[in-house]
């Protein structure tokens, strides 16, 4: 099995490993920080490389690292060296950590849970439980996530049985038959003060490194689900 190595510290982006497995279809390495995807994270892109040779990595499958269509594969024990798309990597980390501010506020100010939510580099969406918004309801949640991003507040990870997420409220604020059944440990983000709730995704270790949210959209879903899209500068 790969070891989780953006578990251990998010900021990880080029490591050696030691690679398991090797065929057209995955790479398997005994640790990884490529993050694989999930709850609306992409899977990381990047690339191997040892004795001079490159193998593109072009995201992450269930059997591993899915590698570029014939670039070279590398021998099972070769020792790689494994860089992440940094730019890329660190672009999904603030938008992540940013939608998270934003659910923290919503969850303050009205209750509402988080129904489903996606995101690329810069650009996110939320989905809420949401039945009514009062007018200017756009500009105050851009003005209260900006103002809360300003505190520098830190966001910390942490791992705990799944027993001890259900039965805490705080973190559930994503609704909770969107975690599997099969998962045992669950990963807690806590945005210190804010938001804390069951993610598996990679975030900036405080609010200020997200930089500034444009709150792009909100969208009637309809049957009380609002939609809100987010922004975030280069």
């Amino acid at each position: 099995m790969t070891y989780p190595l953006y578990w251990r510290d998010q900021s990880v982006m080029d490591w050696t490993a030691t690679v398991l497995a090797s065929a057209p279809e995955a790479i398997v390495l005994d640790e990884s920080a490529f993050f694989p995807g999930g709850g609306g994270q992409p899977a990381d892109v990047g690339q191997l490389e040892w004795a001079g040779v490159f193998t593109r990595i072009e995201g992450v499958s269930a059997a591993g690292l899915v590698p570029a269509e014939g670039d070279p594969l590398p021998a099972i024990g070769t020792v790689v060296h494994a860089r992440l798309d940094d730019v890329r990597r660190r672009q999904l980390m603030r938008t992540h950590s940013g939608l998270h501010v934003v659910c923290g506020v919503v969850y303050r100010d009205f209750g509402a849970l988080v129904t489903g939510s996606n995101m690329e580099p810069l650009l996110g969406r939320m989905d809420f439980n949401l039945t009514d918004v009062p007018s200017g309801f756009k500009a105050d949640l851009e003005r209260a996530v900006n103002e809360e991003i300003t505190r520098d507040r830190a966001i910390l990870a942490r791992v705990v049985t799944r027993e001890d997420a259900m039965v805490d409220p705080d973190v559930m604020r994503t609704a909770q038959h969107l975690i599997p059944p099969e998962v045992e440990e669950i990963r807690i983000i806590d945005v210190d003060g804010l938001d804390r709730q069951a993610d598996a995704g990679t975030h900036v270790a405080s609010t200020r490194q997200i930089g500034e949210v444009r709150i792009a959209k909100v969208e009637n879903k309809g049957r009380g689900f609002r939609r809100v899209r987010i922004s975030l500068p280069a």
